[in-house]
């Protein structure tokens, strides 16, 4: 068994005047080594599911295992921990620090492993170099295309080689040329030992994954599978 992430009768409510249900008891198994997409309509529950899968937000009911144990979502600091060491995100709006440079919004995302500054740096230069970033690494935000701002947020996603990547609509801001662009980026980041998810609205991206998801109405189904 390879499954690096389950999920039992997962339940999600909101509460506005009436219940509102986002997520029905969802049952899920997310293997390493493994692409997941997940598609489906704007409040159909996909960024409630990815919040809980990085455990920034908590279910309702139900369960979520990693590496086969159950994570208690009360222990909030244990959870930040594991967080930073074996989750990276990827958001659509790239949530990089507008006063802080491309190179120093990587490595402050290093920090929280050992708060060594001078292997934070080195590390970030590494990886900022794979994204073919050198030149923009002293470059603000505001001074970055929408392309090379997604790769930076990539490369500060994988700062700390986290077994797990979660990546929320990474695309949906972007022109249909850079998307693709990124969307490359990412794929190249599949191995054996990681579990990449990540949700979008754009079929094309979705049918690139090893298994594509949809969610509707709170409830999630497999749509195409490339593996047993």
């Amino acid at each position: 068994m390879n499954n690096l992430i389950t999920l039992k009768k997962i339940t999600k409510n909101f509460f506005n005047n009436k219940k509102i249900s986002v997520l029905k008891k969802i049952d899920y198994s997310f293997k390493k080594g493994k692409v997941y997409s997940i598609m489906g309509p704007s409040g159909s529950g996909k960024s409630t599911l990815l919040n809980i899968l990085s455990m920034i937000d908590k279910p309702t009911s139900g369960s979520l295992s990693i590496n086969n144990i159950i994570i208690n979502f009360s222990k909030t600091v244990d959870n930040d921990k594991i967080r930073s060491k074996k989750i990276g995100i990827i958001y659509q709006q790239n949530n990089l620090l507008s006063d802080f440079t491309a190179l120093e919004n990587v490595y402050l995302a290093r920090l929280a492993v050992d708060n060594n500054k001078k292997k934070s740096v080195e590390a970030s230069k590494k990886i900022i170099k794979q994204m073919g970033l050198t030149s923009r690494e002293n470059h603000y935000p505001s001074e970055l295309s929408g392309g090379e701002i997604q790769r930076i947020a990539i490369a500060r996603a994988l700062i700390n080689e986290p077994e797990i990547i979660l990546a929320d609509e990474p695309t949906g801001s972007l022109d249909q040329s850079t998307a693709k662009e990124v969307f490359k980026v990412l794929n190249k980041l599949k191995n054996k030992n990681r579990l990449i998810i990540y949700a979008t609205h754009n079929r094309f991206f979705a049918n690139m994954a090893d298994c594509k998801l949809e969610m509707n109405d709170g409830n999630m189904k497999t749509i195409n599978v490339r593996f047993k």
